[in-house]
């Protein structure tokens, strides 16, 4: 059996963070919802979007980091989004789209900061890089119509791809 740890991040509008994340060898599993909100009841997609819950649209991504480790997961994850747009993802505006890591333990969270810092001091973004770096928060799955969303609707809305 693989081994197997789990990240959590935010990158603006799941659907495509997911997408995206999907295809990386070593990526297991991966499931949307909501983190970083004080309130379980809100974490649903119709208080969610209203952009008053705390909460950010995240992915839960299951990996085997002896395929992907967890900072190429993470240097993937930088080159996916625009990391230096505060709380906004293409067209997508509002706390619920910022950018952030939610790290599962002070491993995590040093592999985190060192990535940031390498992906601030490279030069490919001209603004600093605003991505947070909090602790694990508790993660709610979304609604099932999100759940695999651009599988199941091909050339639906996403503003994620590979920034080289």
């Amino acid at each position: 059996m693989a081994k197997r740890e789990t990240a959590v991040l935010a990158g603006g509008c799941f659907w495509g963070v997911e997408d995206l994340l999907r295809q990386l060898p070593g990526v297991v599993d991966t499931e949307v919802g909501y983190a970083g909100g004080a309130e379980a009841e809100h974490a649903r997609y119709e208080f969610v979007k209203t952009g008053r819950t705390g909460h950010a649209e995240a992915i839960r991504v299951d990996f085997d980091p002896e395929v992907l480790p967890y900072e190429d997961l993470l240097d993937a994850f930088f080159r996916m989004h625009d990391p230096t747009t505060l709380n906004q993802q293409g067209n997508d505006i509002g706390t619920q789209y910022r950018s952030a890591i939610f790290y599962a333990d002070e491993a995590q969270r040093e592999t985190a900061e060192r990535v940031k810092a390498r992906v601030q001091a490279s030069g490919k973004w001209p603004r600093p890089v605003v991505t947070q770096i909090v602790p694990m928060a508790p993660f709610y799955p979304a609604e099932s119509y999100h759940q695999d969303y651009l599988e199941k609707n091909p050339g639906g809305y996403t503003c994620h791809y590979w920034r080289d």
